[in-house]
């Protein structure tokens, strides 16, 4: 009768380990997915940064508009620059709800110049550098105009993105891309705009410069009327972060 008990007190204690062995593991993949998996779960107002894929001889230089495709009135008083990751959930969110504001008040009415530089962040983002060249690929053949449908088509339909589908929605524009896709050939300006959005300072995207002043991640319309308000009163600003804006 004990050699019985014995050996139900050993299995209890055994199942008593593995179950503890078991929590532990479940532990350890919850942390990993709520603080290193799927940028989208945990951060809220921006994606977490990764280092693009440069190559050791790149240097940063200096950082402005460049000749990126643009919206707006090109000598507008103030210039917005962005810079984005076409896979990234919050460039998105911009897209959809501050974009749209900032063309009818202030890009439209030719107070701001909004320009769109690539900040793809590669080792989270498979799609992001693919996205970044197919439509660098159309504005070569559509200027900025077809640029800027090719940049809408990506946002719009941000959860289909494939090298399929970016072909097919450049064809839908009205462009063939293959062949400029396969040879790679805007790859060293897209790294170009990585390399100055680390030297402006870039933590995460989307992340913006407001003449050259910086607010980062997906702030509200508010943020940017208030800094953009302000530079065009000649008045000074300064972003302490979490999208707030103190104008001085």
């Amino acid at each position: 009768m004990e050699k019985a008990d014995d050996a139900i007190r050993i299995k209890k204690e055994s199942i008593w380990k593995f179950s503890t062995f078991a929590l532990g593991i479940l532990v350890i993949v919850m942390c990993f997915f709520i603080f290193g998996g799927d940028d989208t779960f945990f951060w809220t107002t921006g994606n977490v940064v990764s280092e693009p894929e440069l190559s050791a001889n790149d240097e940063p230089s200096e950082v402005g508009a460049e000749d990126d495709a643009f919206l707006g009135d090109e000598n507008a008083p103030v210039t917005v620059v962005e810079f984005s990751d076409f896979q990234c959930s919050f460039c998105a969110r911009f897209w959809s709800e501050t974009l749209g504001q900032l063309k009818s008040k202030y890009i439209e009415t030719g107070k701001v110049k909004f320009v769109y530089r690539d900040f793809p962040l590669t080792s989270i983002h498979q799609m992001a550098l693919p996205a970044a060249e197919a439509a660098e690929c159309v504005r070569e053949q559509g200027g900025d105009e077809a640029f800027w449908e090719m940049h809408d088509k990506i946002f719009g339909n941000q959860n289909r993105l494939s090298q399929e589908s970016l072909r097919e929605w450049a064809q839908e524009i009205g462009y063939d891309i293959d062949v400029c896709l396969r040879s790679g050939k805007f790859r060293g300006e897209i790294q170009k705009d990585a390399r100055d959005a680390r030297t402006a300072g870039a933590g995460g995207t989307p992340y913006f410069l407001i003449n050259g002043k910086a607010l980062s991640m997906a702030c509200p319309f508010n943020a940017f009327s208030q800094a953009i308000d302000a530079e065009l009163a000649g008045k000074n600003w300064e972003s302490p972060g979490n999208c707030q804006v103190v104008v001085e």
